[in-house]
């Protein structure tokens, strides 16, 4: 006799929410670990696992996504204190650290960014949305462009973490976050300024 939907619902749920414990607790002890092994610690059968998680950044970003949520109240407190520009780059600095300090998220992201799945994710969604709300500020003070998606910025964003993620490669990221920034500023005093090359010509 097959047991009733409903319970077969919380049992799912019990799994999905156990997998995501020890996830969390692996990921926390900084050793590489398989999905495989996650799933034995879990209690569960690898299939149960694909089944909640398809994918190594699913679960990463299933871990994660509670922690992401509050970085959205800094950028808001950067917006109030700092031009948009100046907002958007110290943003990103805060999330680089974020990510730093989380083992598996930036490679997460990377993958997804590659995938062209950025933005589909708990994580990836709310960095998406944190980068819209900034670069709209942005296009509104006239210093950010106003066409500029920000799945595609989430995507540079990820891209440079990928290669100058590492604490002791702040200042690379910096200063590479900076180049982001100023191409991402509208081009009009740049059209001048060719306009007034040619007229002295």
């Amino acid at each position: 006799m097959k047991p009733p939907r409903s319970t077969l619902r919380a049992d799912a749920q019990r799994n999905r929410e156990q997998l995501i414990a020890t996830a969390a607790e692996a990921f926390a002890s900084g050793r590489a670990i398989s999905l495989d092994a996650i799933a034995k610690r879990a209690g569960v059968g690898n299939a149960t696992l694909y089944r909640h998680f398809p994918t190594r950044e699913d679960l990463v970003e299933e871990v994660y996504r509670d922690q992401i949520r509050p970085l959205r109240e800094d950028a808001r407190t950067l917006l109030v204190t700092k031009p948009p520009a100046q907002a958007l780059h110290a943003w990103m600095l805060r999330f680089a650290d974020w990510a730093a300090e989380r083992r598996g998220i930036c490679e997460a992201l990377v993958a997804m960014s590659a995938s062209g799945r950025f933005g589909t994710g708990p994580v990836c969604d709310e960095v998406q949305q944190v980068l819209a709300m900034v670069l709209e500020a942005g296009a509104r003070a006239g210093e950010l462009r106003g066409d500029i998606d920000p799945v595609e910025v989430g995507g540079i964003l990820a891209g440079l973490l990928s290669v100058a993620g590492a604490p002791e490669q702040r200042h690379q990221l910096n200063r590479m976050l900076g180049v982001v920034v100023d191409g991402l500023r509208p081009r009009q005093s740049q059209s001048v300024q060719e306009g007034s090359v040619l007229f002295r010509r």
